[in-house]
């Protein structure tokens, strides 16, 4: 697998989104199958794992992960985040979101940071987590306080890189001013551009770019028709009947652009937003190997300017139906 750079911190070109591997989000799922694709990815190369305290009941995600990692710590760059799964009794404030439920609560009070990460290195059975994130801004806290309480994690040797997720240019650039961060986790991909300021801040502060959702939670692997019960995707809006015929209407001249090039209409989208920025680190998770494989391969792909350019001309038509989460 090739390599890019977070920051200083050197990971694997294509990583692995975790989150697919809990019950909840696809539907059910068991934990020996979700450990089979773990081991899948590592194996394949994926070695820059993200998952969150919150993914699951209980840490459910990240002890999966901290299971699948035993015995090849030292191989792997382990990010998780905090900040949504609130300890019993303490308060909340609202997120608003673009999905059905309209909204996440959120706390990254400083005074509960500490606890969040030891919570998270116990799940995780490691003694450091190598890339530490603000799941969301928090509305009751500035954003330098909450930088201030991550790089007091640094100083303490619990946590090795902080990261801010799904955040703006201004929020950024006023973490940094207090510590160095290495990634932004924004969502990213053919059906979601990234915020252009944000993009552009990064760059100027050497902060790379994790980008979620790099395959549209699912859309751009071209598959998707219809969803089944207990799928988290029933709450967002461009999965709703309407809106995915329609969309997956638009997105066909793309699928025919893959075949002609004989990739799957996933390596197109990833290799594509592989080519957009030399930071940006997608993070596709799956639960099936054979899968897993697929994807990883779009780290080899070279994709001609004229290739480029074809695909900017179909995306300037693919007018997307429906919101995301953001």
């Amino acid at each position: 697998m090739k390599t890019r750079t977070l920051g200083s911190l050197q990971v694997s070109a294509i990583g692995f989104g975790a989150m697919v591997l809990s019950p909840g989000v696809y539907g059910e799922i068991d934990d020996a199958r979700a450990e089979v694709a773990l081991k899948a990815a590592l194996d394949g190369g994926a070695t820059h794992v993200d998952t969150s305290d919150a993914y699951g009941v209980d840490g459910h995600n990240e002890r999966l992960v901290g299971r699948a990692i035993k015995g090849r710590r030292d191989e792997v760059v382990v990010a998780t985040k905090f900040g949504l799964a609130i300890p019993e009794g303490e308060q909340s404030r609202s997120q608003p979101v673009g999905y059905a439920f309209n909204e996440l609560r959120v706390n990254a009070d400083p005074r509960l940071i500490r606890g969040y990460a030891e919570r998270s290195l116990r799940n995780l059975g490691t003694d450091v987590i190598d890339l530490y994130y603000a799941h969301y801004p928090d509305p009751g806290v500035p954003i330098e306080d909450m930088a201030g309480a991550m790089a007091d994690l640094v100083r303490d040797g619990l946590v090795k890189h902080i990261g801010l997720s799904n955040v703006t240019a201004t929020q950024l650039r006023a973490a940094h001013a207090v510590h160095p961060v290495t990634a932004v986790q924004n969502e990213w991909s053919m059906w979601r551009p990234v915020d252009a300021e944000l993009l552009a801040a990064a760059r100027e502060l050497g902060v790379g770019i994790v980008a979620w959702s790099p395959l549209g939670n699912g859309f751009l692997t071209g598959t998707v028709r219809t969803l089944g019960e207990g799928d988290f995707r029933h709450n967002a809006p461009r999965f709703s009947t309407e809106n995915l015929a329609s969309n997956n209407d638009r997105y066909a001249p793309i699928r025919a652009l893959a075949t002609q090039l004989g990739l799957t209409p996933a390596q197109l989208a990833l290799a594509w937003l592989l080519h957009q920025d030399e930071h940006v680190v997608p993070i596709p998770g799956s639960r099936t190997p054979a899968h897993i494989e697929e994807n990883l391969a779009a780290a080899d792909l070279t994709l001609h300017p004229d290739t480029l350019a074809r695909l900017d001309a179909a995306l300037a038509k693919f007018d997307v139906t429906g919101g995301t989460l953001l």
